[in-house]
């Protein structure tokens, strides 16, 4: 699954979740507020870490290509 559309279907449900938490609320509007901004942190929070991991796996390939590269000896040198 490509990175944009774990992206896009996170913004999605928090988008939704706040939207039905603001019309289901039972409790006052300051402290719905409160439980949605501190959802929204959470969520922005795994987003962040799953960005890093993602970061951190392109990082890795890169690397692993590069090394890849410096060590093959070019065509002119092999003949």
């Amino acid at each position: 699954m490509s990175s944009g559309k774990v992206l896009l279907g996170v913004l999605a449900g928090v988008a939704a979740g706040a939207l039905l938490g603001v019309l289901f609320a039972p409790d006052k509007g300051t402290v719905t507020r409160k439980a949605i901004s501190k959802k929204a942190e959470d969520y922005a929070e795994a987003l962040k870490k799953k960005f890093d991991e993602f970061l951190d796996s392109i990082n890795e390939k890169f690397e692993t290509e590069k090394e890849e590269v410096e060590t093959e000896k070019p065509v002119a040198e092999k003949q």
